[in-house]
């Protein structure tokens, strides 16, 4: 959509006082992210602000890229002669003026979608039913925040039929500003009950402000109202529907009972609604490539947002682009080649159908892009390195929510260090750092050299400290710019010696105290040898200082306060004896939740940053990172007393449905689950095991599961916390647990 804005309508929607020459072109578009500036002429930057990143300090990187208008909250340094400068008070207020003021333009109704979960789904299936009667426009993708309705709103036409915007809160005080914005005529409530508040101090403020949207609508579909009192008129699609897990079967009942508000609903496109992959799917695919997968639409719009993700994932690897069309969008191959033209990418095939020889992909990121899901599905067969039908998902979407609710929790200036050892908790390395370096955090930490070497490998240009530094790693520290922990004084003259060799002086190192663990660090009373050989060499130089608190999720344990003012006291010492300043961090994801008071410089985020912390009121705020499903190989109906499994531990108490699913103790299903003392869920019903844990498989009784259903082994009903205590150990062990040979995916919204 071009917006089509005079200079002096900018001035007066978004109240900005202005410095610089008058633009004398239209504004046509908006842009916040510097990652994303492909296109300058008509484009207005604005500097937008994060818990961690400032707009503004990306206005002259801006600038370069070539935008000359720009909407800022303050004066910077540099006015440049050719460049045009709107001061407003708060730039997204006035980047939701600007949505507000398109908002009024729109003559067409809009119907709005919020709830606590499903929003997306239910959006995009009231499309699919509605798109072959209606001219509808849609938000792209999870665009449901206070920027994200903003840029969607901003991106209507100003001819059509319908609109549909989701609308997703996260504390009070934010869906007055949306519903302002929206101005919807009629709303959807997909459900209210959620597993998590976000801020809100009661699951009541939470169904409160959802309601808040329907203030000035026509209707309010509340989807809570359906499941119990299905009307006859839904009745008629029910068997229809290809879905029969509860959450999915409750979505679509939604979708059509909306659906009907419009008009008639045809009983195939029920019939047809799509599996969605409403996010962006990563999957490792063969000979070192990476497969993006964004093949449920082919709506234009999202498909810019896939190709900036294309590009800042890739960073400096070759990028290849494989859109499948369906026939009847053959039209659209040439405005499809302009937009990859205009984002710099080159490599790439346009195809109707899969062709017998496909293109090479080694080492490549390739996006899979289209509507055509089963031409699609055709090449990740092809490309992904993976066949088991177990799979672990790690939604990148929920790992950005947390940081940001950890980052709110702190204050402005303290830094981030992520943890992201053994394979950043089983998740990936590479993967999940590339997100969480564009998420804005400021260091990594990995157990080994041999990790960071990795990293650096993957592209990951930020400092990374290498918890537990062995000598034989000392070399490739130095190599990949890696910055060690030293623990002891043989470990710093160890690594002080290895400089020497190297002639290399001033390289930062990180000091770690014992002030109570009894892990690995200085104790205390070395304090005194440990500044005269950092004043005598000048080989090193001190980065930080860090210790380790032993009881960080009890926070009423009285280590906890001794540890903090011992770590206090050591790190005056140092400061006292060195003639320069070094950053100070004690508190990993437990202790940022329950010690705020002793965040100092910098804190480190490791199992917290998946959506666990044992303190109950933080964690509602955080998203669940990792799913964890597979399939049913086989169904059998097993005789009272029959037994199950090796050893022959137990029988079956009456005769039964069991089913055999392709997960076992090598996948990182822990045996201690056997005997039905775990389970898994299929289509919403808790299904126990039966017999031992298998290396590859396990049994669970399942008398109502159909050979086609998914099993959660951790999702929606059953939590990583529960799965592990069920296994009698902690979230840390099954992440790590799980098998390499677990096929990872990776979801974006």
């Amino acid at each position: 959509m071009k917006l089509n804005l005079t200079h002096s309508q900018l001035i007066q929607i978004c109240s900005a006082n202005f410095a610089g020459e008058p633009m004398s072109a239209p504004l046509q578009e908006v842009i916040f992210d510097t990652r994303k500036i492909f296109q300058t002429e008509g484009v207005v930057f604005f500097a937008l602000h994060g818990p961690k990143r400032k707009g503004f300090d990306y206005i002259q990187e801006a600038y370069d890229k070539g935008i000359r208008s720009f909407v800022l909250d303050r004066r910077p340094e540099i006015l440049h002669d050719n460049a045009h400068y709107y001061f407003v008070e708060d730039t997204l207020s006035a980047l939701q003026k600007l949505a507000s003021f398109h908002r009024k333009r729109i003559k067409y109704p809009i119907l709005a979608i919020t709830g606590a979960i499903g929003k997306t789904t239910v959006k995009e299936w009231i499309y699919h039913l509605l798109a072959t009667q209606l001219k509808v426009h849609r938000s792209p993708k999870s665009y449901n925040s206070q920027l994200g309705v903003a840029l969607s709103l901003l991106e209507l036409p100003l001819e059509g039929d319908l609109a549909l915007i989701e609308a997703g809160v996260s504390k009070s005080g934010e869906m007055e500003k949306l519903q302002a914005m929206i101005a919807p005529d009629y709303v959807v409530l997909t459900t209210t009950k959620a597993a998590y508040r976000h801020e809100f101090i009661s699951q009541a403020a939470f169904q409160q402000a959802l309601h808040l949207l329907s203030t000035d609508s026509q209707w309010e579909l509340n989807g809570d109202l359906i499941d119990g009192k299905t009307s006859t008129e839904i009745a008629v699609y029910m068997d229809q529907i290809p879905f029969k897990d509860p959450v999915r079967l409750h979505n679509a009942k939604v979708a059509v009972a909306c659906a009907l508000q419009f008009g008639k609903v045809d009983i195939t496109a029920v019939s047809q609604l799509p599996k969605l992959a409403n996010r962006l799917e990563t999957f490792e695919g063969i000979h070192g490539s990476t497969l993006i997968n964004d093949s449920y639409s082919l709506d234009l719009l999202a498909f810019e947002g896939s190709l900036a993700f294309l590009k800042s994932f890739a960073q400096q690897q070759p990028m290849l682009v494989c859109c499948v069309l369906a026939e009847a969008q053959v039209q659209l191959k040439e405005v499809i080649i302009d937009l990859l033209e205009s984002f710099g990418i080159h490599n790439y095939y346009i195809w109707t159908s899969i062709p017998d020889l496909l293109p090479d992909i080694t080492n490549h990121v390739v996006l899979i892009k289209g509507n055509h899901h089963t031409l699609a599905e055709g090449l990740l067969a092809k490309w992904k390195r993976k066949s088991h039908s177990t799979v672990v998902r790690y939604d990148l979407s929920a790992l950005q929510h947390n940081l940001r609710q950890y980052q709110k929790s702190l204050a402005p200036t303290t830094r981030i260090l992520a943890m992201v050892k053994a394979q950043a908790y089983g998740a990936g390395l590479d993967q999940i750092a590339k997100q969480l370096q564009m998420s804005g955090v400021n260091y990594f930490g990995v157990a080994y050299a041999d990790e960071g070497v990795l990293l650096r490998q993957a592209g990951i240009d930020i400092p990374i400290l290498v918890m537990n530094a062995e000598p034989g790693g000392f070399e490739s520290c130095i190599a990949y710019q890696l910055e060690p922990a030293i623990y002891s004084p043989s470990h710093l003259d160890a690594f002080i010696r290895t400089l020497i060799a190297a002639q290399i002086t001033n390289y930062p190192i990180h000091i770690k105290f014992d002030t109570g663990m009894h892990r690995l660090g200085f104790m205390p009373d070395q304090t005194d040898q440990l500044l005269q050989t950092l004043s005598a060499q000048p080989e090193v130089f001190v980065k930080s200082v860090f210790s380790h608190m032993a009881c960080a999720d009890e926070p009423t344990h009285p280590m906890n306060t001794k540890q903090i003012s011992c770590f206090e006291e050591l790190c005056n010492r140092l400061e006292a004896g060195l003639s320069y300043t070094f950053l100070k961090h004690l508190l990993n994801s437990e202790g940022a939740a329950h010690f705020p008071s002793a965040q100092f410089d910098m804190v480190r985020l490791g199992i917290g940053l998946f959506g666990f912390n044992n303190d109950s009121i933080f964690e509602a705020k955080l998203k669940p990172v990792i799913s964890w499903t597979s399939l049913i190989s086989q169904l059998k109906q097993i005789d009272k007393g029959e037994y199950i499994g090796y050893g022959c531990s137990e029988t079956i108490q009456e005769t039964s449905q069991i089913a055999i699913i392709p997960v076992g103790y090598a996948d990182g299903f822990n045996r201690n689950l056997g005997n039905g003392k775990g389970g898994v869920y299929i289509d919403g019903i808790y299904c126990p095991t039966v017999g031992r844990v298998c290396m590859d498989m396990i049994m669970v009784l399942a008398p109502k599961a159909r050979f086609d259903a998914e099993v959660e082994i951790i999702g929606t009903h059953q939590s990583l916390n529960t799965f592990a205590i069920q296994a009698q150990t902690i979230p840390y062990e099954i992440l790590t647990s799980i098998s390499p040979r677990v096929q990872r995916i990776y979801i974006n919204d």
